[in-house]
């Protein structure tokens, strides 16, 4: 694991005992320092090497820090305003590795950011960096939680995918690349309005202390950040003509996923001939457009992942016929960003708490099912669709109203497609 020497005698609380705050706290105790931890699920407090406390019931005032999971809820959460009052910092595992990288040999870190594309630009960097024999690790919003990975040896990467949650618990992470993919509306439950959330992006670029930055410019916000901090532009443009020769990366929104991790090599030093070597053999990420069937030669393509209809725009505009099962819990009431492709869908297939509303919106364009549930958009997709055609989930809604999460919800999508006759 990765461990910092700051930590030695000092005390922290965690709050949050998933997989990063499991992993917090080991990394924490093993640096030499006392732990008092907590979390509402019983089963997660088990086992933990820590005292544990509930900690509304802790002196916060003779904390180091509280280590907050990135799920919890700055702006609400009751302990994180409690915690500010006794002038107690609040950061998360991110920042604690920021603070361990003094004691870890040379390396470099890549950061990743942006409403959408992170997860596959992340690793597709990482497999760049792997094809061109570079140490890499991946972690951060993706894979095992940082402070769990073995350090790497001098000359080694970290490839960090970052959320604005992550950023927001942050406050020394200086990236040699910083990567800003775009900025569009999304959890704006948890900030004070868009520009509050564009802004938290911002700042992993504001805690770089020289580096390189890397910004795509689609968006205003984008656009904003690259001219204030002379970023070097993501230029999907010039590799289009390359894009056919990966079978992993279809679609508008991954040629610009390519673009900005080919950018991102060329900062690093990777050979073109690694690059293009990634580019072709790169498998992609399940839930991200991950063909995962082909019935009487129909397609079946799970984008689970697409949460939002920005990131399920691109999708759409990827295949030419497309039954799209769409659905979910909204995070708006719009389909805008779907509109320029929905020539390409022969049928929409509706579902969920967003099924009736989304319906209601893509009748005057297109045809549209209310199927209700996965299991009835499936069975009904695969009946209408004819060869050549692909059945797409790419819900643009978030999964809690029938599923755990994304990953639930792509999970049952492949089984169902497998069930098929």
């Amino acid at each position: 694991m990765i461990v910092g020497t700051a930590w030695r005698d000092k005390r922290y609380a965690v709050l949050g005992l998933a997989r990063s705050g499991r992993a917090t706290v080991d990394a924490l105790r093993a640096g030499g320092a006392s732990v008092v931890a907590w979390d509402n699920d019983p089963a997660r407090r088990e086992g933990v090497d820590a005292e544990i406390a509930d900690l509304d019931a802790v002196d916060l005032a003779g904390l180091d820090a509280l280590v907050l999971s990135p799920g919890v809820p700055l702006n609400t959460h009751p302990l994180a305003a409690r915690t500010r009052a006794a002038g107690v910092p609040i950061i998360g595992d991110v920042e604690l590795f920021a603070r361990a990288r003094a004691d870890l040999p040379p390396h470099r870190v890549v950061g990743i950011t942006g409403t959408n594309g992170k997860s596959t630009t992340t690793a597709l960097i990482h497999h760049i960096l792997a094809t061109a024999g570079v140490p890499s690790r991946m972690g951060g919003n993706i894979g095992l939680p940082i402070l769990a990975q073995q350090p790497l040896p001098a000359g080694g990467v970290y490839v960090l995918e970052l959320s604005s949650y992550q950023i927001d618990l942050t406050g020394t992470l200086d990236c040699d690349v910083a990567v800003l993919l775009n900025v569009t509306p999304d959890h704006l439950d948890r900030y004070d309005g868009f520009d509050a959330y564009a802004a938290s992006k911002a700042r992993l670029f504001e805690m770089q202390r020289g580096g390189e930055a890397v910004v795509g410019i689609g968006d205003a916000a984008s656009r904003g950040v690259a001219e204030h901090f002379g970023a070097i532009r993501i230029d999907p443009v010039a590799l289009v003509h390359r894009q056919g020769a990966w079978p992993a990366l279809r679609g508008p929104h991954n040629l610009f996923n390519a673009a900005a991790a080919v950018a991102v090599a060329r900062v690093l030093g990777v050979p073109e001939t690694a690059i293009d070597a990634a580019l072709a053999s790169f498998a992609g990420l399940p839930h991200r457009m991950q063909r995962v069937g082909e019935r009487n030669g129909v397609a079946f393509v799970n984008d689970s992942k697409a949460t939002n209809p920005d990131s399920t725009a691109p999708a759409l505009g990827a295949f030419a016929r497309v039954h799209w099962i769409v659905g979910g819990r909204a995070k708006g009431d719009d389909l805008n960003a779907c509109a320029p492709y929905l020539d390409n869908v022969v049928r929409a297939y509706a579902i969920g708490e967003a099924g009736p509303r989304f319906a209601e919106v893509l009748r005057p364009r297109i045809a549209v099912e209310e199927a209700g549930t996965l299991e009835q958009a499936v069975a009904a997709a695969a009946a209408a669709a004819e060869p050549g055609d692909t059945v797409l989930l790419s819900p643009a809604a978030a999964s809690f109203d029938q599923f755990r999460d994304f990953e639930h919800r792509g999970d049952a999508f492949s089984a169902l497609v497998e069930a098929l006759a």
